[in-house]
């Protein structure tokens, strides 16, 4: 192998070793996730009317709403589920999930949120 050669493999190398790790988003992960996390507000189907809903001071967002959610981006969405809604302007009512879900996790809940908005998200 000749220099050039040899320097050409080190620096791809190098790049792949200091990338970030990129997250497979899997909306049926992010299903799970939700129904575990995000139902007993947000409800089964993502309507805002899960069984504690109406205890609640505000309405769960409706995430079947594509209108009012494809005004967000994935990165307010991540913010939101991680820090809490007070984080992000939104109600102190919706909790950080950052201490419970890993950052892929968090968005196999943003693509599954992503695909039950109506109309879908285009990205």
């Amino acid at each position: 192998m000749n220099k050039a050669s040899l320097w050409l493999t080190v620096t791809v190398l190098a790049e792949l070793v200091g990338a970030p790790m990129i997250w497979a988003q899997n909306p049926a992960e992010g299903k799970k996730l939700y129904t575990t996390y995000c139902s007993s507000c947000h409800g089964e189907q993502g309507k805002g009317d899960g069984t504690a809903a109406a205890s609640l001071p505000v309405k769960p967002a409706d995430h079947t709403n594509g209108a009012a959610m494809n005004k967000l981006n994935d990165k307010f969405l991540v913010d939101v589920i991680t820090k809490g809604g007070s984080a992000v302007g939104k109600s102190s009512f919706m909790p950080s999930w950052g201490g419970a879900l890993n950052e892929g996790q968090v968005k196999d809940v943003v693509a599954y949120i992503r695909s039950i908005a109506v109309p879908a998200s285009k990205p």
